[in-house]
Formats: C-alpha cells, sequence, structure tokens
C-alpha cells in the first residue's frame, strides 16, 4: 500500500515480531523496511524471517526493504565465579587476559585490542555506560582502573573505550559469515557496525562487492571525528544513538544527529535515525510526550527514516508502536513548519546532467502544480538526487532491477515499483503515466515530471524531462 507519508519506518524482528500474522500487521500498520539483527538468532531464523517477508511482498505486490545489520566487533567481559559482583566507588578493580571466572577485584577482558591502545587516564564504561572505570596502569595484558562509578556487574556485559580509536577489524569472522548468509538469501541493505575509520567501510564494501548497499553505522567518537570520509565512502548511514551516547556525552548527541542528518541529505545518501525512539512502548501501549518529540526532531531534520528496535523485537506492543511512529510523522508533515524547515538546508548541486535535471524536476513539478515526479531509474541514482532535492510531491520510481526497487524503500518521499523494461521513451512515458494512475497518484488532467535516462534504464544517463498529462485512457481497465 502507497504511503501518506515521506519519512520511512524501519522496524526490528525478533522473538515478538518473527510470525507471517504479525509482520504482515507491521507492514500494514507502517513498516517499510525490517531489519534482521544478527546480534542475535540463528542463520536459520534470519532466512525464516527473510522468506515470510517475501511471500508477504509478492502478495501485496510492491517491494519491502530488508536490512541485516552485523553485530560488529562488540566488547565484552568475561564471567564473574557467582555471575555477578559489586564494584563499590574508587576500589581498585583489574581487567586482564586470564580465563578464570572473576569477582570484585578483576575480571577476564579478552581483547588484547583494547590493552594496546589504552592508555592511564582513559575511560572505560561497562554495561552501556552504567559502570565507569578510570584507568591508572597498564600493561600489555592487563588494565589497572579505579572506579568512577560503581554498580552491579555481570557476565558479558559491553565494553565501551570512548578514548582510543582500537585496532579491530572491520569484519569479525561471525559478520563475515553472517554477512555471507545475508547476500546468499538478497538483502539489499546491510548495516556494518562500530564503523571507526573510511577504510571499515571499504573493507566490507570490498566483501559485499556491489550485491547490497552499505549502511555505516555511527556510534563511535573516532567514527564521527572521520565522518566526511566515512559517508563518501558508505551508501546511507545509520545514527546509532545507543552506543554513540554511551561514548558521547548526552548532550552533545542531538547536535551530532542534526549534523549528520544535513549530511547525508546534501550528499543524497539515506540516513536512518535509530534507538529508544519510543523505548517506553516495550512496555506500555503509548510513549512518552518526550519519544514523541524525538521522533518529530528526526522527522523535521528531514530523515529518511526512523528505526524501532526493542520496541518491534522484543516489545509487547510491536504493532502499536509502528502505528504510533507512521501517525507522529504524518502529524509533523502535514505542518506547515515542517515544509519551512525542509526547505531552509539547501546544497549545491554537482556540475552533471544528472543534478541539474533532479533539481529542475522539482521546480517544474511546483511551478505546474505537478501530483508526482516519476524517476525511471536502473541503478537508483536518479531517484536519489530526486529525494535529496526533498520536492513537496509524491516520487514514484519505476525500475526493471528488483534490488534497486528494494533498496529505494529506505528513501525518502519514494514508492518503488518494479517494471518491465521498455525500449522506446515514448512507451516508457506512457508506462509512468498509467503507473501513477494505477497507485492513485494522478487523477485525469494532472500534470506528472517524469525524468529518465537516454539510452532508458542505463545507469549514469540522467539526461531527460518531461512533462505530460493524465487521460482518460490511462485508467482504461483499472479496478473501478
Amino acid at each position: 500500500m502507497r504511503r501518506d507519508r515521506q519519512a520511512k519506518i524501519v522496524a526490528t524482528l525478533g522473538p515478538a515480531s518473527s510470525d507471517a500474522a504479525t509482520i504482515e500487521r507491521l507492514v500494514n500498520a507502517g513498516a517499510d523496511v525490517f531489519r534482521l539483527n544478527y546480534s542475535h538468532g540463528t542463520h536459520d531464523d534470519h532466512a525464516h524471517r527473510f522468506h515470510l517477508i517475501r511471500e508477504l511482498e509478492r502478495r501485496q505486490g510492491r517491494p519491502i526493504g530488508i536490512i541485516a545489520d552485523l553485530q560488529g566487533p562488540k566488547l565484552r567481559i568475561g564471567r564473574f565465579a557467582e555471575g555477578r559482583v559489586t564494584l563499590q566507588q574508587n576500589a581498585d578493580f583489574r581487567l586482564d587476559t586470564d580465563p578464570t571466572p572473576g569477582d570484585a577485584r578483576r575480571v577476564t577482558l579478552p581483547h588484547p585490542e583494547v590493552f594496546a591502545a589504552t592508555h592511564p587516564g582513559a575511560r572505560l564504561l561497562l554495561d552501556d555506560g552504567r559502570i565507569w572505570l578510570r584507568v591508572t596502569a597498564s600493561g600489555d595484558q592487563h588494565l589497572e582502573t579505579r572506579v568512577e562509578q560503581g554498580g552491579v556487574l555481570s557476565d558479558h556485559k559491553g565494553v565501551n573505550v570512548p578514548d582510543a580509536a582500537l585496532d579491530l577489524a572491520a569484519l569479525t569472522p561471525k559478520d563475515v559469515d553472517d554477512l555471507r548468509h545475508a547476500l546468499s538469501l538478497g538483502v539489499p541493505w546491510v548495516a556494518l557496525s562500530f564503523v571507526q575509520r573510511p577504510k571499515d567501510v571499504i573493507a566490507a564494501k570490498e566483501e559485499i562487492g556491489g550485491r547490497a548497499g552499505l549502511i555505516a553505522k555511527l556510534e563511535k567518537p573516532s567514527a564521527i571525528e572521520s565522518f566526511d570520509a566515512i559517508l563518501a565512502e558508505a551508501d546511507g548511514v545509520m545514527v546509532a544513538r545507543g552506543d554513540l551516547g554511551v561514548e558521547m556525552a548526552p548532550e552533545d548527541v542531538p547536535v551530532l544527529q542534526k549534523r549528520m542528518v544535513r549530511a547525508c541529505r546534501r550528499a543524497g545518501k539515506p540516513v536512518v535515525v535509530a534507538t529508544q525512539m519510543l523505548d517506553s512502548m516495550v512496555q506500555a501501549p503509548i510513549p512518552t510526550r518526550a519519544e514523541a518529540s524525538d521522533v518529530a526532531t528526526a522527522v523535521y531534520e528531514g530523515a529518511d527514516a526512523l528505526m524501532l528496535s526493542a520496541e518491534t523485537a522484543i516489545g509487547q506492543f510491536p504493532v502499536e508502536a509502528v502505528a504510533m511512529m507512521n501517525r507522529i510523522i504524518q502529524r509533523v508533515e502535514g505542518d506547515d513548519m515542517h515544509r519551512q524547515i525542509l526547505d531552509a538546508v539547501s546544497h549545491e548541486p554537482r556540475p552533471t546532467s544528472g543534478d541539474a535535471l533532479s533539481r529542475a524536476a522539482r521546480q517544474v513539478a511546483e511551478t505546474i502544480s505537478a501530483a508526482a515526479i516519476v524517476t525511471c531509474t536502473a541503478s537508483g541514482s536518479t531517484t536519489l538526487r530526486v529525494s535529496r532535492e526533498r520536492p513537496p510531491v509524491p516520487i514514484l520510481a519505476l525500475t526493471p532491477v528488483a534490488s534497486t526497487a528494494h533498496r529505494l524503500t529506505l528513501s525518502w518521499g519514494v514508492d518503488a515499483l518494479e517494471v518491465v523494461t521498455h525500449q522506446q521513451f515514448e512507451q516508457m512515458l506512457a508506462a509512468s503515466v498509467r503507473c501513477a494512475a494505477r497507485e492513485g497518484l494522478a487523477r485525469v488532467g494532472d500534470p506528472l515530471v517524469v525524468i529518465a535516462g537516454l539510452p532508458l534504464m542505463t545507469p549514469g544517463t540522467t539526461t531527460a524531462l518531461r512533462i505530460v498529462t493524465v487521460g482518460d485512457d490511462d485508467f482504461a481497465d483499472l479496478p473501478s
């Protein structure tokens, strides 16, 4: 079904949302893209969910996006002899490579990269920032620390090292295995966790080999420092505020979010805002007003997509969470201020025919009050350029490439359809008009702006812009 909004919704699948009926209810409530979280579950679990999504897609007749989210090099401590300990403030605490179960004085940290990169004065944050340690001495196989913020610490909790760039491989052996599995299924998007440097993105894209788009998850201070270079290499970005909020001051995260969304918009690359957007809906049927405002802020900023994590994966109200996010987006996009804020962020087009025609398509559509902009695309690049303009009319992307249609489900304002290839431009124009009519985007007499490349569906050849008008014949044989 065509959405009455531009920003997209990504829903994470998990134990609360992995049966066919719930997945269909999530789509009907507003989910455009599903996230398969490879940090949890087996390959069989993810394959089962993937095939349920594709079966639903066949029944509904329109593409549904899928993101395979890789776990990445997550740092974790080892086990405690009694399962948990209580660390007292100002107490000494050691992390080392000894596999012996730990106690209130020490625990295993099986990550030599941390010892190599961390020096006295550096901070270590454990259990999502609940425990703070300050390094007092370091060696090749141990760190001596002092507890600055104590509390209960249990087995295998995560470790964040905000003050160092660790020499970790972009893809762990588990990630490589998971990536190959995801690519064998045919996922259109892969999300790379804990990106630190541009070379992390480059290494992952070499492994992907063009079979999927690569989303760089920004959740490390080192990634923020290299953001421009990372953005240049990635196909999309996820503002992953969970770990980013642990490693950086809370007051810095909203500012960084706004800057990253703007940069991605200027680059014409999809940007997803994620983590704890409606977190209270894990256990409650309605969000807090602060959460509703958080969602609204991302929509006002012009983010391509907003993501639900635990809300739909393990929450008690997964469908209600999607429906709530859908309503918030619709309400914000119906506000006059939304358009004013979107238009306040401008970018300079590159001196190419594609950029020039994409900007012209928006201007023409506004001038003639077009019902929609139709893009005819093979790779999706034409559609991404038009989406970057954030036009005030719907964007209908027509492509003969299924993977392109699936990737465009993540892009702002885009309805993507897989169509047959036409050899003649006039045939493509006629097909564009009929598709717009069939999708309910246009009525008899409505003008449409069509942008395409010649030769047709040839990547990188956006050279043609036409204005066409919907006629009576374009509604022939359509259901009444």
